[in-house]
C-alpha cells in the first residue's frame, strides 16, 4: 500500500483544535489527505496546522462556532468553491455540559448541549451533503459515547444528546445507502485521554486511558479501507 493512500482526498474534521479531533487531523494529513479543520479556538487550530505542515501534510483552518448555523453554510460554500467534492467528514465536536441528576438539569445549559451536539450536526450534514455526494465514496464518521445507548446516572443530558445524534446520523445513512455512495459510521472512542474525559473523571489517572492517537488511527483506517453501511464500533 502507498504511504499516502489518502492523497488527493479532502477531509473535514470538527473539534480539531485538541484531543481526538486534533489527532485525527494529524493522522489524516500524514496519509496524504488535505484536511479542513474547524474549532472555536483559532490559536489551537493554528498549532495543529503548523504540526501538519511540519510533517509534510497540508491543511486549511476554519475557526468558527458551530452553534452559529449560518457559519456552517458559509464554510460549505467556501469549500465548494475551492474543491469539487468532500471525501470524508468527521463529526467530532461536542459539548459535555454539567453532570447532574435529571431533575437538576439546567434548561439553558441543556439547550446549549443539544444545539452543538445535535442541531449543529444536522446543519453540517445538510450543508455538506451535496459535496459528499460528488465524492467517489463519501464517508461520514460520527464520534459518540457509550452513554448514548446505555443510560448512566448523572449523564442524562449528554447521553440524551448523543442518542439523538446517533439517531440523526443513522437515519441519514439509511436514507443515502440505496441512492448513492455515501456511507456513515458511528464510532465510540471509549476511555480516551482528553480534556472532556478529565473533566468528567477528575480523579482518574490520565495515563490509565489510551491516547487520542489510538482513536485517530482507527478513524484513518476506516477512511482508507471503507466500511459497510450503518457501521458502528467501539475503540478499546
Amino acid at each position: 500500500m502507498t504511504e499516502k493512500p489518502l492523497a488527493d482526498r479532502l477531509a473535514l474534521v470538527t473539534g480539531a483544535s485538541r484531543g481526538i479531533g486534533a489527532a485525527t487531523a494529524l493522522a489524516l494529513a500524514a496519509k496524504g489527505a488535505h484536511v479542513v479543520i474547524t474549532a472555536r479556538t483559532a490559536k489551537g487550530l493554528e498549532e495543529i496546522e503548523e504540526a501538519i505542515f511540519a510533517g509534510g501534510g497540508s491543511a486549511t483552518i476554519a475557526p468558527l462556532d458551530l452553534t452559529e448555523t449560518d457559519s456552517i453554510a458559509r464554510l460549505a460554500t467556501a469549500i465548494g468553491e475551492r474543491w469539487q467534492a468532500l471525501d470524508l467528514m468527521v463529526l467530532n465536536a461536542g459539548m459535555l455540559g454539567s453532570l447532574s441528576a435529571v431533575p437538576a438539569i439546567d434548561p439553558k445549559e441543556f439547550a446549549q448541549v443539544l444545539t452543538l451536539n445535535v442541531s449543529a450536526q444536522a446543519a453540517l450534514i445538510a450543508a455538506f451533503d451535496p459535496l459528499l455526494r460528488r465524492a467517489d465514496a463519501g464517508k461520514v464518521i460520527g464520534v459518540t459515547s457509550s452513554v448514548g445507548r446505555t443510560p448512566r446516572a448523572y449523564w442524562g443530558a449528554y447521553g440524551a444528546s448523543k442518542a439523538a445524534f446517533e439517531t440523526l446520523l443513522g437515519a441519514y445513512g439509511d436514507e443515502v445507502e440505496q441512492i448513492g455512495r455515501i456511507r456513515t459510521a458511528i464510532l465510540d472512542p471509549g476511555a480516551t485521554r482528553t480534556k472532556m474525559r478529565a473533566r468528567a473523571y477528575p480523579g482518574e489517572d490520565p495515563q490509565s486511558v489510551k491516547e487520542p492517537s489510538v482513536v485517530a488511527d482507527r478513524i484513518v483506517a476506516l477512511a482508507i479501507d471503507g466500511f459497510p453501511a450503518g457501521h458502528r464500533e467501539r475503540v478499546e
